[in-house]
C-alpha cells in the first residue's frame, strides 16, 4: 500500500461510520471495497468503488450515493479535488506534496520498499516441482520450479512464513522401475544377454549409475538373465497399423517389468537397496545441483518414505468415519461423495497402498504441522487430483479450504518459427540444465513466470538470447544498469549526486511522463500485493516491463546529465539533481522486484 492510499482509507472508513449512523447503512455492514490506482492520470491518482458496493444496501443510486461520499469527505492537505466518475466511481487527486512523498519512502526503504507485515503471523506452505527422482529435470519442471519459487518469494514479502518443500517420491514404483533397470545395465556390464524392457527407464544415464556398482562389486550380485525372466509375463510387442499407429499386438509391459521387479527383490534380497539408493542419491543430487543453480532452494526436502508408517493411521481416520469399503479385494474412498467422479482404491488387492494412499497421509501431515494453508504448484496434467485430494482432507475433518493447488501449463521451446522436438532422444534443450546454458538463468526465470500458470508457453530461445526492447528480461535489466551508468558518469564529471538537492527541486519534475513515473512507483506496493495473494507473479513481471519501458522512453527524450564541456547553469543543475533522485528509485524499484523474482539486478551491460 502506497503512502497516500491509508489517507484515503481512512477518510472513507470515517464516512462509513458516518452513513452507519445516518442508519443508511446497516450498523454491522462489511466494507469490501477497494481502492486502486487509476491508469490514466485525467482520472486522477486513485479510485474507490466504495458507492458502487454499498449501493444495493443503501438502496440508493451509486452515483447518488457517491455524491453524499464525496460530501461527507473530511478535508485533506493531501488531497486536493475528488470527482465522481462513471457509474459512481469516486477519484481522489492528490496535492503534489503528496504525489512526491513517495520518492521518500523509496529512499528511507530502500529493499524493503514494496512489502509489509500484513500476514506477520500466518505460516504458509509451498510445495513445488517434486519430480520423480528417475531422470534429469526438464524445461517442464523448470516453470514449476521458477514459478513455485517466485511464489514463495512474494508470499514473504507480504508477511507470511514461508515454508518451501520438495516432495521426494522415493517410495513408489516408479524407484522399482529405475532400480531395476539399473540393475539390468549392470548385468549387461556382467555380460548377460539382456533383453532391455519396453517400461524400464532407457536413457544412457542408467548406465552411469550401474557403472561405479560393477567396479565396486564386481560380478558378485549377478544373476542369470533367465532367472530373472522365471515367472515374468511377456513383454510387449508392437506394430505400426494401418494410420501410422503404434499399437501393442503381444504381451503386457506393465506386468513385464512388475515380474522383473519382484524378480531383482527376490534374487538380491537385502543388496536390492544398493541399487534402489545408488539410483537414488545420484538422480536426486543432479535435481538438487541443478535447481540450486537455478536459485531455487528448499526448505526441506521431504522423502516419501518417511510417510510410510503414516498411511494406516490416516486410512483409520477414514475408516472410522465411514468413508471406506472393501471391493474385489481393493480398498476404496468414497470420494463420489465429495464431487469426485469415481471412487479411488487406497490399497490394492496385493496388500499395496497407492499413490493416491501416499497423498492422504502426507496432506494430512502437512496440515498438521501447523500451516494455515498449503499450496501445491503441479503440471497441467494433474487437473484430476485435486478433487480427490480435497476430498480425503474433508472426509478426515480437515477444511480444505486451506488447501491451494495451482496448475502450470505445458512449455514448447522455439529457435525461430522452428519448434524444438522434445524427444529424450534428440538432445536437444530437453532438460533444464540445457535450457539455462543455453539463454541464461535469468531469462529462464523470467519467461516461465510472465504469463498465468494456466496459459500455455512458448518458450523463443532465440528472443530470449537478444539485446532488444522486445525481450523483456533484457530490457528490465538495461534500465537498471542504464541507471547505474548515469550515477557512475555524474560521479566521474565531479558532479555530486545529492538527494537533499533532488529532494529540494522534485518541484521541477513537472512533464507528464515524470507524474506517470510518480504514480507507477507508487503503484509497487500494491501490485507486489496482488501478485503475492494471488499467486500470479505475472503481475510483477508486466509491472516491471511498464516501469522499464515508461523509463527508457523519459530518459531517451530528456537529457539528465550535461553535455561534455558544457557548464551547466544552477536551473540545469537543480533539475539534473531531481531527475538523478527519480531515476534512483525507479532503480530501486526495479531491483526489489528483481530479486523477488529471483533475477539479478545488473549494473553493466
Amino acid at each position: 500500500m502506497s503512502e497516500q492510499q491509508p489517507v484515503i482509507s481512512q477518510a472513507l472508513a470515517l464516512v462509513v461510520e458516518s452513513l452507519k449512523q445516518q442508519q443508511i447503512l446497516p450498523i454491522d455492514w462489511v466494507d469490501n471495497s477497494t481502492i486502486s490506482r487509476t491508469k490514466d492520470q485525467a482520472h486522477g491518482d486513485f479510485a474507490s468503488n466504495l458507492a458502487m458496493i454499498a449501493a444495493k444496501t443503501a438502496k440508493k443510486n451509486p452515483r447518488e450515493l457517491a455524491q453524499t461520499i464525496v460530501a461527507m469527505l473530511p478535508a485533506s492537505d493531501m488531497i486536493s479535488k475528488v470527482e465522481i466518475a462513471g457509474p459512481g466511481f469516486i477519484n481522489f487527486f492528490l496535492d503534489d506534496n503528496a504525489r512526491f512523498a513517495i520518492l521518500d519512502t523509496i529512499m528511507e526503504q530502500k529493499g524493503d520498499f514494496g512489502t509489509s507485515e500484513e500476514f506477520a503471523g500466518q505460516k504458509i506452505q509451498v510445495e513445488f516441482v517434486s519430480a520423480n527422482p528417475t531422470s534429469s529435470l526438464h524445461v517442464g519442471h523448470g516453470r514449476g520450479a521458477a514459478f513455485g519459487m517466485s511464489v514463495a518469494n512474494l508470499l514473504e514479502a507480504v508477511g507470511y512464513q514461508v515454508g518451501r518443500e520438495y516432495y521426494v517420491n522415493d517410495a513408489g514404483r516408479q524407484m522399482d522401475i529405475l532400480a531395476t533397470s539399473t540393475y539390468l545395465r549392470y548385468l549387461e556390464l556382467c555380460g548377460e544377454p539382456i533383453v532391455f524392457p519396453t517400461n524400464a527407464y532407457q536413457g544412457d544415464y542408467v548406465k552411469d549409475i550401474a557403472k561405479p556398482i560393477k567396479k565396486q562389486h564386481g560380478d558378485s550380485l549377478k544373476t542369470a538373465w533367465e532367472h530373472m525372466l522365471l515367472n515374468v509375463p511377456a513383454d510387449a510387442q508392437y506394430q505400426i497399423d494401418a494410420n501410422g499407429e503404434k499399437v501393442c499386438v503381444s504381451g503386457d509391459k506393465e506386468a513385464h517389468i512388475d515380474g522383473l521387479i519382484a524378480n531383482a527383490k527376490a534374487n538380491l534380497g537385502d543388496n536390492y537397496q544398493i541399487f534402489h539408493e545408488a539410483a537414488l542419491s545420484t538422480i536426486l543430487a543432479d535435481i538438487q545441483d541443478d535447481l540450486a543453480d537455478f536459485n531455487v532452494h528448499f526448505d526441506q526436502w521431504f522423502s516419501e518414505k518417511s510417510i510410510q508408517d503414516a498411511i494406516v493411521p490416516a486410512l483409520e481416520l477414514l475408516e472410522q468415519r465411514g468413508f471406506l469399503y472393501q471391493k474385489d479385494g481393493n480398498l476404496w474412498f468414497k470420494s463420489t461423495e465429495f464431487g469426485d467422479e469415481k471412487d479411488r482404491v487406497v490399497r490394492r488387492a496385493n496388500g499395496q497402498f497407492t499413490y493416491f494412499a501416499s497423498d492422504i497421509a502426507y496432506h494430512k501431515d502437512k496440515l498438521d504441522r501447523g500451516y494455515d494453508k498449503i499450496i501445491d504448484v503441479w503440471g497441467s496434467d494433474h487437473h484430476g487430483y485435486i478433487k480427490r485430494v480435497k476430498a480425503a482432507l474433508t472426509a478426515m475433518g480437515y477444511d480444505a479450504q486451506r488447501m491451494d493447488v495451482i496448475l502450470v501449463q505445458f512449455v514448447t521451446l522455439w529457435r525461430g518459427t522452428e519448434q524444438i522436438q522434445m524427444s529424450s532422444r534428440s538432445g536437444q534443450f530437453v532438460t533444464l540444465r540445457e535450457l539455462r546454458q543455453e539463454v541464461g538463468n535469468d531469462a529462464a526465470r523470467f519467461y516461465y513466470v510472465a504469463r498465468k500458470p494456466e496459459q500455455h508457453i512458448d518458450f523463443d530461445l532465440e528472443l530470449a538470447k537478444s539485446h532488444t526492447k522486445d525481450n523483456a528480461v533484457y530490457y528490465i535489466q538495461y534500465a537498471h544498469a542504464r541507471i547505474c551508468r548515469v550515477l557512475e558518469r555524474t560521479e566521474e564529471r565531479g558532479i555530486k549526486v545529492d538527494d537533499k538537492a533532488g529532494k529540494a527541486h522534485q518541484h521541477l519534475l513537472t512533464q507528464s511522463v515524470e507524474t506517470d513515473l510518480l504514480s507507477l512507483l507508487a503503484s509497487y506496493p500494491e501490485v507486489l500485493r496482488r501478485a503475492a495473494v494471488n499467486y500470479e507473479p505475472h503481475l510483477l513481471t508486466n509491472y516491471l516491463k511498464d516501469l522499464a519501458s515508461l523509463f527508457h522512453g523519459w530518459y531517451n527524450d530528456n537529457r539528465i546529465l550535461p553535455k561534455d564541456g558544457e557548464t551547466p547553469t544552477q536551473d540545469e543543475l537543480d533539475l539534473m539533481q531531481a531527475r538523478l533522485r527519480l531515476s534512483k528509485s525507479v532503480r530501486q524499484v526495479i531491483q526489489n522486484g528483481l530479486i523477488l523474482l529471483g533475477l539479478t539486478a545488473p549494473t553493466s551491460m
